[in-house]
């Protein structure tokens, strides 16, 4: 090995890449290996996978998608980075409301992008974020900067920690409505609702289901008219 590519693969972007579409996957991971200073040490599809893929591995930046199948993007995020502080993530996803860019940035991600972004757009990303930086995609930090010219105050969203998915499930639970009754509703699978409802009550400290109705009325949800 020559002692230029040995000083290259020592500078080298370690990246690994989490979305739970292979096509998408693969084509990301495709991408980045053929940038320079660039190498793609992992993948995974889903939030267990991604976090015994970082844990195995010298990892600089994570790019994530925020829906993992049945797994949050947003949970992946807070557990990579509560484990090791120093692995920057950079989302990218369909994802465009302020409630998940949000929620993304509380979890630890360093930066937020869209899938419609250009090669060089999550290049000049992901090296900003390895970088230490923290950068929106152009339609997001549009938004951002719009909000904040207008002058308007921040539209206080309730529990802010949860993804939108995550605030729509309380909210019917909220309701009164049980698990089947939901699933039907979102049209999502008995085992998903269970599982949100499971993330839901984790993370407002909420000991069970009558705990988490309170909590949640308490901060306007379930109240609204449908």
């Amino acid at each position: 090995m020559s002692e230029d590519s040995s000083v290259t693969r020592a500078t080298a972007i370690r990246v690994v890449v989490v979305d739970d579409h292979p096509v998408f996957r693969l084509g990301m991971a495709a991408l980045l290996g053929s940038l320079p200073g660039v190498e793609v040490v992992g993948q995974a599809a889903d939030e267990a996978e991604a976090v015994a893929v970082v844990a195995g591995a010298a990892v600089d930046v994570v790019l994530m998608d925020l829906h993992l199948g049945e797994d949050s993007g947003i949970e992946a995020t807070r557990r990579i980075v509560h484990d090791d502080p120093a692995v920057r993530v950079l989302v990218i996803t369909m994802q465009e409301d302020d409630e998940s860019v949000v929620a993304a940035l509380r979890a630890g991600a360093r930066g937020y992008l869209l899938k419609g972004a250009s090669p060089e757009e999550i290049e000049r990303a992901l090296r900003a974020v390895a970088n230490d930086e923290v950068i929106l995609g152009p339609k997001i930090a549009a938004r951002a900067l719009s909000t904040v010219t207008a002058g308007r105050s921040a539209v206080r969203v309730p529990f802010p920690d949860l993804t939108a998915r995550e605030r729509e499930v309380l909210d019917l639970v909220a309701r009164g409505y049980d698990n089947p009754t939901i699933a039907r509703r979102l049209v999502l699978s008995p085992k998903t609702v269970r599982n949100v409802v499971a993330n839901v009550l984790t993370k407002i400290g909420a000991a069970d289901r009558s705990a988490a109705i309170v909590a949640a009325r308490d901060q306007g949800l379930g109240c609204a008219p449908e």
